[in-house]
Parts: C-alpha cells; sequence; structure tokens
C-alpha cells in the first residue's frame, strides 16, 4: 500500500519540520496573529511549522485548492470531524490509562481506545466512499483506507477487540456480604429480583414526586477494594483476562502510520475553514485565488485577515480594498495621510500573496496572486541599540538586506522608510531603491510620504489613502488608484503638529 499524505502533492513538497521557523515577515503582515487565531485551541496537532513552508509549485497548490473543495462537501466534512473527535477520544483514553494505577483498569482503557480507533477509522473510510471524493488527495487516501480496512492486521485487530470485549461482557459474578468480608464466587443462575420488585411497587406511583435518591460520585480511578473484587473475578476467569493481558502488551503499536499523519493534517484544512467562517457570517468574502507566474494580479475586495479578526469580534466594521497590477507595472507606491490605512493596505497586499502560497482561500472575493519565490518586508522598528546603528543607517542596512538576495520573482513590502532623515535626503534614497526594484523587475508595496515615487516611471502606479471631502480629518480607509497630489501629506503634516484650522483656532481662543 503507498502512503500519501493530504497535505502535500508531492513527498518532496514536504519541509523538514524540525527547522522551520516563522518567516521574517510574519510579525511585519501580522501573519503571527492569523496563525495564532487559526491554530488556538489545536496545540496537540502542531500545526504551526504547516504555515511557515509556502509552496513552490501551482501543481501543489491546486492540490490544496481541491482538498478544501472536497470539504465543501457537507457529508465529507462530517465524516472527517467524526473521525478527528474519536481520535482525540481515543488518544484522552490512552493518556487516561497511563494515569491509572491497576492493571485490569489501564488495560480496559487501552482496549477501550483500540476500538475507538477501529470505529474511527472504518467510520471515515465508509464515510468517505458513501459522500464522494474528487480531490486527489482524498482519492488516495480512500484507496488507501480500502486497502487497510481489508488488511488482515486490521481485521484481526478488530476480530480481537470484539472477542475480548464479548468475553468481558458475558462474565457474571456473585457479591456475598459477611461482615466486613466480600467473597466473589461465580454467578449460579440466582434469580434477579429487581424486575419482580419494580412491578410490585409499580402500582404506588403517584405521578411525579421528589427525587431522594443520592448519586455517589464516581472517578475514573478504581479504590483498593474494587481492584481487588476485579482481581478475584480474573481468577475466576483466566481465560479471558489472560487475553486481555496479551493483547495490551501485544498491541501497543496499533495504530498506522499514514493514519496518524492524515488526523494531524487534516487539522490544517480544518483549523483554517474554520477561522474564515467566521468571515464569511459577517458578510466578508474569501475565494480561491488563481496563483501563477504571471506578474498580472489583482485582487477585489481584499482585508487584512488579522484586523478584520478583531474587529469582527468587537462589532466593528470592515473596509474592503481593491488592487490589481497589469502589463508593465510592477510597484504600488500608496501615498496618503496618516492613520488612513496605507500600512493595512499593504499587510493585505503581502498576507493574501503569502496565505495564497499555501494553497489556502484568502480574503477577497476574486483574486490572482504570484507566486514568490521569497516575499520581504521593510516596516518601521525600535532601535536597536545593541548593534549601535542610528535609525538611518539601520533602515540603509535593512534595504540591502532585502535588495541584495531579492529575485525578479520576489515580493517586497516597504512601509514609510528613510523617515527619519530630510526629505530632500529621503527622496534620493528612495529613488535609489525604488531603481533596484525596478531593475529586479520584482513586485512591490511602498507605502511612502513621497509623491514623487508613484510617477518614476511606468512600472510604478499610484494608490492613494482617501478622506471624507467634506471633512479632511475624517478618514474612509478607501485606497484609490489614482495621481498622488500632495494634499493629504499636508494635511497630515498639519495634524501632525497641531496645525489644523480647528486646532489653531482653539490656541487662539485658549
Amino acid at each position: 500500500m503507498s502512503s500519501p499524505s493530504i497535505l502535500f502533492e508531492r513527498p518532496e513538497d514536504r519541509p523538514d519540520e524540525a527547522r522551520l521557523e516563522a518567516p521574517a515577515c510574519f510579525a511585519d503582515l501580522n501573519l503571527d496573529q492569523v496563525v495564532d487565531a487559526i491554530t488556538a485551541g489545536k496545540e496537540e496537532y502542531r500545526l504551526k511549522p504547516f504555515f511557515y513552508a509556502p509552496l513552490s509549485t501551482v501543481g501543489a497548490i491546486t492540490y490544496r485548492h481541491d482538498v478544501m473543495r472536497d470539504l465543501d462537501n457537507d457529508a465529507v466534512l462530517e465524516s472527517v470531524r467524526v473521525f478527528s473527535q474519536r481520535m482525540r477520544t481515543m488518544r484522552e483514553h490512552l493518556v487516561q490509562a497511563e494515569k491509572l494505577y491497576y492493571t485490569y483498569q489501564k488495560e480496559s482503557w487501552f482496549l477501550d481506545a483500540v476500538e475507538l480507533y477501529c470505529e474511527a477509522v472504518r467510520g471515515l473510510a465508509d464515510g468517505l466512499e458513501r459522500a464522494g471524493v474528487s480531490s486527489q488527495g482524498f482519492l488516495a487516501l480512500c484507496e488507501y483506507l480500502r486497502d487497510y480496512v481489508g488488511s488482515d492486521r486490521f481485521r484481526s485487530l478488530v476480530s480481537e477487540v470484539q472477542g475480548i470485549k464479548a468475553g468481558l461482557s458475558a462474565i457474571r459474578y456473585c457479591l456475598l456480604l459477611q461482615g466486613d468480608r466480600i467473597r466473589v464466587r461465580g454467578y449460579e443462575g440466582e434469580s434477579d429480583y429487581s424486575v419482580d420488585i419494580e412491578q410490585t411497587f409499580e402500582r404506588f406511583k403517584q405521578g411525579a414526586v421528589n427525587d431522594y435518591t443520592v448519586a455517589f460520585p464516581v472517578g475514573r480511578e478504581m479504590n483498593h477494594i474494587e481492584a481487588q473484587v476485579l482481581d478475584s473475578v480474573a481468577r475466576l476467569h483466566p481465560d479471558v483476562f489472560a487475553r486481555l493481558d496479551a493483547f495490551a502488551t501485544g498491541h501497543r503499536d496499533y495504530q498506522d502510520e499514514t493514519i496518524r499523519t492524515f488526523d494531524r493534517e487534516i487539522q490544517f484544512y480544518l483549523a483554517y475553514r474554520e477561522y474564515t467562517e467566521a468571515f464569511r457570517r459577517a458578510g466578508l468574502a474569501t475565494c480561491f485565488p488563481r496563483v501563477s507566474t504571471e506578474k498580472h494580479v489583482y485582487c477585489r475586495d481584499g482585508y487584512d485577515f488579522a484586523l478584520a479578526h478583531k474587529l469582527i469580534a468587537n462589532g466593528g466594521s470592515v473596509v474592503c480594498n481593491d488592487f490589481y497590477l497589469q502589463g508593465p507595472e510592477r510597484i504600488i507606491v500608496v501615498s496618503g495621510p496618516n492613520q488612513g490605512g496605507k500600512t493595512t493596505f499593504a499587510r493585505t497586499f503581502g498576507q493574501i500573496h503569502y496565505l495564497a502560497a499555501l494553497g489556502c482561500p484568502v480574503a477577497g472575493r476574486e483574486a490572482q496572486t504570484f507566486l514568490f519565490d521569497r516575499l520581504f518586508t521593510h516596516f518601521e522598528k525600535e532601535e536597536d541599540i545593541a548593534n549601535l546603528r542610528g535609525k538611518l543607517e539601520d533602515d540603509l542596512v535593512r534595504v540591502h538586506d532585502i535588495v541584495t538576495p531579492a529575485t525578479s520573482n520576489s515580493i517586497i513590502i516597504v512601509n514609510e522608510i528613510f523617515a527619519s532623515t530630510t526629505l530632500q535626503d529621503a527622496v534620493f534614497l528612495s529613488r535609489q531603491v525604488m531603481g533596484a526594484v525596478m531593475d529586479l523587475d520584482a513586485l512591490c508595496v511602498c507605502v511612502t510620504f513621497i509623491d514623487e515615487l508613484a510617477s518614476l516611471s511606468e512600472k510604478t502606479v499610484s494608490m492613494v489613502s482617501t478622506v471624507v471631502p467634506e471633512n479632511p480629518t475624517q478618514r474612509t480607509y478607501k485606497i484609490r488608484r489614482r495621481r498622488a497630489d500632495g494634499l493629504a501629506y499636508a494635511i497630515s503634516l498639519a495634524e501632525k503638529h497641531g496645525l489644523t484650522y480647528e486646532r489653531l483656532k482653539e490656541r487662539l481662543r485658549s
């Protein structure tokens, strides 16, 4: 039998998880917040490394899209969810068995765990067959499950579990209580008077009455008396308990590795699906992007996942934006007033491309993204006194560390560089950086206060964060594709230094 993976199209697509860590762009794009929210409550599956490894081929991305589309089938989704819940319960049984002290109780919990495993596997195989799947991943899994469920190994496992369970269920015994002594002996056909007693007192029932019965607490750990009774029962039925002992000893490796791998990898899809369902319930669109090696990219009604997640939780509204690059266009230069959504727009561009490279749905009604080799970001950060560099020098070093390894297949997102120097120097340095990016022919989003960068060449396009015309201090958070006019920057400068008309009037009155 082959060993399919539901998460990777080919074995060579699987990364070395032991060496994976979050990419440098994660914090800048708030992808760390996105992944934390997606994986919350699923820590046992160790899903984060899967989000640190973008795929390198369009085929691998299409493979994941197809698996996710199969999960849009309610019958497939339900089969997978029931399987996952049974496997989680199975693991809880195994953990509990390790905590218990008495041998036969430990073995009983282990037997129940194996039974849950068998039910989970058979239920998944039957459910997927009935539901019908079409993706390469699920088709390969169905073939594997058919072979595995029909194998001598699995059928023997099921038969042993059922046989031991039947043997244990058939055991009947009597307890003789004499003072402070308990004697256990075999059942000898004594009558069960419980039914007769219930029938005798049935006539005395007078409608609903108060229930004065007391429920005794039942813990998972046996007490010493129960354990001694069980040991005595085992001596009365040595064959059944010998089978239980042998089963617990001989089936420690009962789980199939491919089944175990599927149980973990399918959580990547389920967790992502659960995360995006919240956006759809709020009326926000998600879509499967078309990922290609062409540099014609676009998105309609895109938004920042991390910000939207917070806004929805707090009852806020989410503003969506569009973008596109076509023909020779490579660089989006975003200008406009501060706090107008420019940085959020840049993050949206980066998030959509990164998540698309994972083979996941993205924020937007429709999108086409570029399959990048690396995604670089430069966002403002606090000075690090350990490196003894000033702010400007630090900016220059960080930009150099981006432009040098970047290729024509890279994506670069730059947010407000060279803000610590004079306008003249910032213009000169920014032109040099943009020139290097244009020479690479890389895709880029540049958030800046320098309008001139938007018209450097045919490769640059201007997008501007807008304000309410009647009230320029009120942001719309809409980023429009239009010529930069410098007015927005003048307003933001006046606000920054307290020189707006309203602020000046207040100061003159005081």
